[in-house]
């Protein structure tokens, strides 16, 4: 992982020097190719705060309003010797920041320069689809106007590369309970999984043998609804045995 971490670093270094940033563009780009991982959510929904519990730094700037207003890649390393650890910036090349409170006036620094003071907001890469995407939703909120998953919905309907994460549960409601709600939404969306996928098949000889002989006699009142009339398509079973068989049969 380490390896594949260094290399990511010294693609996305390329791509920096070479003007590759992942703009829009008719053709797909080396950035676009690369994984990454996007938190998207409402302003103030704690999107900083879950970046820095990931990388278990504190370096991003603070305020009211909308704070952070345009992206940045900046590559956290550890020295050769794991006892140092520092910061590079893409748009500072070579220059390394051993103190976190630097990066955090750097983040604001080049945010002003990109977007001036006037709290302007910058364009924004793609969530494009090797992107994993933390959708960051308040507790104090509800899910079901959440920005971040309908945000998030719209890139990647299925939720196969989505994570939800919610924040602030310390100012829920009194008397409500975050993780009774998760739950209660996570077993009624496996139970619907469930029920599309069918009962689970059993890994003794006698679960088998029962699981073979309810599939056997599904099938039996499957095709004597067909034969009856209850469900379409008899007539073409009984045109097989009335006509085509015995036709084949005088043929041989």
């Amino acid at each position: 992982m380490e390896n594949l971490i260094s290399l990511v670093n010294k693609i996305q270094r390329a791509c920096t020097t070479l003007g590759d940033h992942g703009d829009a563009s008719a053709l797909p780009t080396l950035w676009d190719s690369l994984p990454s991982i996007a938190v998207v959510g409402g302003q103030s929904s704690g999107k900083s705060s879950v970046l820095e519990s990931i990388v278990a730094k504190d370096f991003l700037p603070r305020g009211s309003g909308i704070v952070t207003r345009r992206p940045l890649v900046l590559q956290l390393h550890k020295s050769d010797d794991g006892s140092r650890e520092y910061a590079e910036f893409l748009h500072l090349p070579r220059k390394r920041f051993t103190d976190f409170g630097a990066v955090r006036k750097e983040i604001q620094d080049e945010t002003d320069r990109e977007t001036g003071r006037t709290k302007q907001i910058s364009s924004v890469p793609n969530l494009r689809s090797n992107c994993i995407i933390l959708a960051i939703s308040p507790a104090n909120q509800d899910l079901a106007t959440s920005d971040a998953i309908k945000i998030s919905r719209e890139v990647d309907p299925t939720g196969e590369r989505t994570l939800g994460v919610l924040t602030k549960i310390d100012l829920m409601d009194k008397g409500t309970d975050a993780v009774d709600s998760l739950i209660n939404k996570t077993i009624i969306e496996l139970e619907t999984e469930l029920s599309r996928l069918g009962r689970p098949i059993a890994a003794d000889a006698g679960g088998k043998l029962y699981t073979i002989m309810e599939i056997c006699r599904l099938f039996d009142q499957n095709y004597r609804e067909h034969l009856d009339g209850v469900r379409s398509g008899g007539e073409k079973v009984y045109n097989v045995f009335d006509n085509q068989l015995p036709a084949a049969l005088k043929r041989s």
